[in-house]
């Protein structure tokens, strides 16, 4: 059985520090019950070691993009903690496939990193999923736990300490967040989900990689390798 304390423990000190109030808070009691309970007789996704992943591989120092994500994928093996992202030895998500396609169709280059996108989190991307858990099989299934009042604060404090970040929305659930964000000094974009079933409605052709590297560059700012 693991405890609140030990959950705080997979995380790098400084995020420790940003969100120590909250490993106090009740609601994050149902999220401990939760992981234990899923732990007991069935798979927890992603693995234990992984769940803070996209905070781990993302210090608030060096943060320039924030793309928000659901919850982790339910498939055998999928998930690493990073939203949109997969482990690289599991097929590849229709959502991910898309969003490969639109970087390649914005940007003009073949996409050739690997696909559990820790090349974008070494460049400063969080990819934060609004749920940092799942039960293997079941999308979804911590969605109520109290991931979501969580990974709020995450972005209340990203959007107060931090000046000039881009924030992707895709998808009405990531679209509900915008409230969080300052738009007075971030550049916030928005279309519909990557997925299959809404990805042709605006999704390809919203070419937020590319707008969001003139950003970067109009701030004096790295911009982002998206490709390789």
């Amino acid at each position: 059985m693991i405890t609140s304390n030990d959950l705080k423990n997979l995380l790098k000190v400084e995020w420790q520090n940003e969100l120590l109030n909250e490993f106090k808070e009740s609601y994050f009691n149902g999220i401990i019950e939760t992981i234990n309970r899923t732990n007991e007789n069935k798979i927890l996704c992603p693995e234990l070691k992984d769940i803070f992943n996209a905070l781990n591989y993302v210090s608030l120092s060096n943060i320039k993009v924030i793309i928000i994500g659901q919850d982790p994928y339910h498939g055998k093996a999928q998930a690493n903690g990073l939203a949109f992202a997969v482990n690289s030895n599991t097929s590849t998500p229709p959502s991910l496939r898309n969003i490969i396609q639109e970087v390649e169709s914005d940007i003009g280059e073949k996409f050739s990193i690997e696909k559990n996108l820790i090349s974008w989190a070494n460049q400063g991307i969080l990819l934060l999923n609004s749920t940092l858990t799942v039960e293997e099989g079941k999308a979804n299934s911590h969605a109520n736990t109290g991931w979501s009042l969580f990974t709020d604060q995450i972005l209340r404090i990203i959007s107060n300490k931090k000046d000039n970040l881009i924030f992707m929305l895709w998808g009405k659930n990531a679209s509900k967040k915008e409230y969080l964000i300052d738009s007075e000094k971030h550049l916030i974009l928005k279309s519909v989900h990557p997925s299959p079933l809404s990805a042709y409605k605006g999704f390809f052709g919203c070419k937020h990689f590319s707008r969001a590297n003139k950003y970067l560059k109009k701030n004096n700012l790295d911009e982002i390798n998206w490709t390789s």
